[in-house]
């Protein structure tokens, strides 16, 4: 449900999402203040926490959304982490994710070797993150931190796996064990998941270090479908 919390910049918008409890973790509110939503909204002011539609039916999460996913994500990235962005629709995630990776990578005096698989079934989707995250940082695909590609993880991905976090974007009316088998040991998934015409519920997956997979629900949400 939205917070009912709007700004004028980026900035005060995390600062209100902090203030209200949504963030609690520094590192995720400083990437989200580095990815500045006016990239990958069409509003004209685009510092509302409302969900939004964006192109070809699909919609930008709203802000608080995007924040409760980090925060839930956050622990499990490193600077080396292999990341799947399932449904990346705009392209706001998968460059926050790879700003994470990075973040990762300059606390722990580490290089950079992690990666950002941003996927979509949407051709013209996969045009418009590509435009987005070029206008916001176009280092961020030109230094291979993310790649962005048509899919649904279903196929055609396996290759790049495993992966230490998996991000469902869109709801699926369950979760295929195609997602399970790409999720590393020790990694953890999240995916809305449910009636993808209604309500859904936020599922966490983690495997642990002998490959076993606990499911939690975390929380009712509304997503738009994985087309």
């Amino acid at each position: 449900m939205a917070l009912q919390i709007q700004a004028y910049t980026n900035d005060v918008l995390i600062k209100k999402l902090q203030d209200c409890g949504v963030i609690k973790h520094k590192i995720v509110a400083n990437v989200m203040k580095e990815t500045d939503r006016k990239y990958y909204s069409n509003l004209f002011i685009p510092y509302i926490d409302r969900p939004e539609m964006i192109d070809f039916n699909a919609y930008l999460a709203a802000p608080h959304m995007h924040a409760y996913a980090l925060e839930k994500l956050v622990d499990r990235i490193t600077s080396d982490s292999k990341i799947l962005d399932i449904g990346s629709g705009s392209g706001y995630m998968a460059a926050c994710f790879a700003r994470l990776i990075q973040a990762r990578a300059v606390e722990s005096l580490k290089e950079i070797k992690g990666i950002v698989y941003a996927l979509d079934p949407q051709q013209k989707l996969i045009e418009t993150s590509i435009g987005n995250i070029t206008a916001d940082n176009p280092k961020l695909i030109e230094s291979g931190l993310i790649k962005i590609m048509e899919g649904d993880g279903t196929k055609d991905i396996q290759e790049y796996g495993p992966f230490d976090v998996i991000h469902v974007g869109a709801a699926i009316p369950e979760i295929p064990t195609d997602f399970l088998m790409l999720l590393n040991l020790n990694g953890r998934m999240l995916c809305p998941v449910g009636d993808t015409e209604g309500v859904q519920q936020m599922i966490q997956c983690d495997r642990d270090s002998a490959g076993e997979i606990t499911k939690k629900v975390l929380t009712n949400v509304v997503f738009d479908p994985l087309v």
